[in-house]
Order: C-alpha cells, then structure tokens, then sequence
C-alpha cells in the first residue's frame, strides 16, 4: 500500500467523516446479521441480498440516503470478503467496528483521471460527493484501482492506494546479516552495528504520564475528556510515526546491502500477553510485565521483520532463538552464565568477550540456533547428554 497524508478543508473532512459514520453502521449491521444467523435458523443474507436491504433502508432514512451509495456498497462487500477469508482460515472472524478507532472508506473503480498533479509537492483526488482534495506528493503515486480513506484518533487523514511496491533487489554480493533484537538495543547486527529505535522524549513521556492522570479524573462524555484524549492521541502517534520512518530506513538499508537476513523466530504476540491472570489465579510482577510488553512494542520487532519480508522476499530467514544469547559465537559453547550482563558476553570456556546483542546476531547469522535437546546447527552439541549405545538400525 502506497500511503500519503490528505489535507482536506473542514468541510470536506465534515462530510468525509459522514462517510466513515456511514460505513462502520453498514459494516456492523452485517455483523449483527450475521451472529444472528445459524445452522438451525438458516444461512445469513449473500452479499447481494444485503444490497437490496440497503437499497430498501435509504428509501425509509433520509439520513442514510444523503451518503455515498458507492462507500456504503462498498462497505458490504469489504464484510463479505472478511468473512470469506475468515471462513478459509486465514484471517479472524470480522468484528464490530468502534467510532473513533476503525474510521474509514474504501473507494473501488478509481480512473486515471480521478487522480491529477498538482504541483511538485502536492496532488488530488477526486472522493465521492466530496469533491477535489489535497494530498502531499511525498513519492510518486501508482497507478491503482482503489484507495481508502482513514482518519486515525489523532485526528488525521489519509489516504492509501491500492498497489503493492516492487521488492528490492538483492545486491549479489553473497552477504548474510543476522539482526538480534532486543529492548536496551532495538537491533543488533552480526557486523557490529547497534541500532536503537527512537522512542518518546523525556518531556513528551512526561506530558504524556500528565495527561493520562488528568483522563482518569476526567468524566466519560464530557468534553474536557475528549480533549484529553485527542491530545494524547496525538502524542501517541508522533511516537508511532517516529518508530515507523525508523523501521523503514532499518528495512530498506538491510535489504539493499545484504542477500540474506536472519532474524530469530519469535511469537511476539505471545510474548507481549498480559501477565494479570484471573481473579482465582492473579498474575504476578504484572507491572514489570506491562513495561516490558510496552518496551517490546516500542522496540518494533514484529514490523522490522514485517517489513523485511515485504521488501526482500525469499531473502529472509527465520533461526530457532533459543540459546542464541548463552552461545559463544567463537567456540560453541552454551551455558547460562556466559552473558554476564545485559551488554556483557564472557565466554567461561575460552574467555572470548563480546557485546552480548552483538555475539547473539553472529550467532543467528551462521544459523547457530541451539534448541532444547542440545543443537540444531552443530556438528556436535556441547550441551547435549553423550549416547551410552548405538541407535538400533531402521529396516535391516
């Protein structure tokens, strides 16, 4: 997807967010329609039966019927292709959208004469009883068949075409580079380098900690709590936006100086869970858990790989993590108190010392991953129990 920051004026962000209102109500009265349905009462509406009871509802509401036909039929048929992934099994069944957190349209059939340059900086598009809006050129826009519109909850709007950018060629040099990451260092490479994702200044976390205790006293509908929350959503989003420019220098910098790239194999979602349990079974440390789940996903872990696989398909690699910290990069051999710290490596059998995040990426660039029962990429595992027989022979 092609991404570019829209400008409209404020009445047409007046109509546009008509628009989203219009959508979200379409897209969840399909999702009501189709929890209600089931095998003893009958399949749920098609896609097409669903049109000719939204043809019915503009007729009896003025309200509805003032929207766009277009974003509204649209919407439906977003539901109908959510459920059919849903039922293929790649993707989670389709849920109800929230006002304010799932805000936008879809826009199919787009022609070349609905897109026009104005200048160098900046381009419109033409959107359905709206009319002309601005958008920055910040790249060339792709030609593309549809595009849709989101407003974020900080309030701003864009607008993303459909159209997948070509990958990045691999440069033939025959290079591997493994990444480690990690929170103190956000990413580690096999070549020494350490590179940190920016994260909040020290006085946007402290604005921030301010405006979230004056949320909490704040009363849920009233004004000031709006205000509150749109100011920290803007605060939010600037981290956010820092964090993705990061991961996308990080990903187009790997993948035109490397061929293959490494990274561990890790379940980030897991791994970021709530650690506060149940009422019979409450967690515990569930503070320092929710701070390490905030620092994980400050760290972008899981959109660095996103984006590599994006950018070099096929040229990414995925190495068992397990041991790959507690592993000496220079003799093979594992145990526990060789990483003397969080930065420290310190070999106990041959005494070679590294940086910890930096010996950690050596390792899974040479695919030295050691799994539980001893080692999957040694010829022999210093960890493992010694064979007191001979494996009998298979077939003979």
């Amino acid at each position: 997807m092609s991404r570019y920051r829209l400008y409209p004026t404020a009445d047409q962000a007046a109509v546009m967010g008509g628009h989203c209102g219009h959508a979200r109500y379409v897209w969840n009265l399909a999702v009501e329609q189709q929890s209600w349905w089931s095998s003893r009462r009958g399949p749920a509406p098609s896609y097409a039966e669903q049109n000719r009871q939204l043809t019915e509802a503009r007729r009896a509401f003025d309200w509805l019927a003032a929207g766009s036909i277009i974003v509204q039929q649209q919407a439906l048929r977003d539901f109908s292709t959510a459920m059919a992934n849903f039922f293929r099994g790649s993707h989670r069944k389709p849920g109800f959208r929230k006002r304010g957190r799932s805000e936008g349209f879809r826009i199919v059939a787009v022609k070349a004469t609905d897109v026009r340059q104005v200048n160098r900086r900046w381009s419109e598009m033409r959107v359905p009883k709206v009319g002309w809006v601005r958008f920055r050129r910040s790249r060339a826009v792709p030609d593309a068949r549809s595009y849709r519109i989101s407003r974020d909850r900080a309030g701003r709007w864009h607008v993303a075409f459909a159209a997948a950018p070509e990958p990045i060629p691999a440069p033939g040099t025959g290079e591997v580079v493994g990444v480690d990451r990690g929170v103190a260092v956000s990413a580690a490479l096999s070549s020494g380098e350490l590179l940190a994702c920016p994260g909040p200044r020290p006085a946007e976390a402290a604005r921030l900690v301010r405006l979230q205790r004056r949320l909490a006293r704040a009363k849920r509908g009233s004004n000031r709590r709006a205000r509150l929350k749109a100011q920290i959503a803007r605060l939010k989003a600037r981290e956010a936006d820092r964090r993705k420019d990061w991961v996308e220098k990080t990903s187009t910098d790997l993948a035109r100086r490397y061929d293959v790239i490494r990274v561990e194999d890790l379940r980030v979602k897991n791994m970021t869970r709530s650690a506060r349990g149940t009422v019979e079974a409450p967690g515990k440390n569930v503070r320092q858990k929710a701070g390490l789940n905030r620092a994980i996903l400050g760290a972008g872990w899981g959109l660095l790989v996103q984006r590599l696989e994006h950018k070099a398909p096929g040229r990414v690699e995925k190495i068992p993590a397990a041991f790959t910290s507690q592993r000496c990069s220079a003799c093979g051999h594992v145990a526990p108190g060789n990483r003397e710290s969080q930065a420290v490596f310190r070999c106990a059998a041959c005494g070679h010392t590294a940086n910890a995040d930096v010996n950690a990426a050596v390792n899974i660039a040479a695919g030295r991953a050691v799994t539980a029962r001893g080692g999957a990429a040694l010829a022999v595992p210093v960890n493992r129990e010694p064979q007191h027989y001979a494996p009998p022979l298979v077939g003979v």
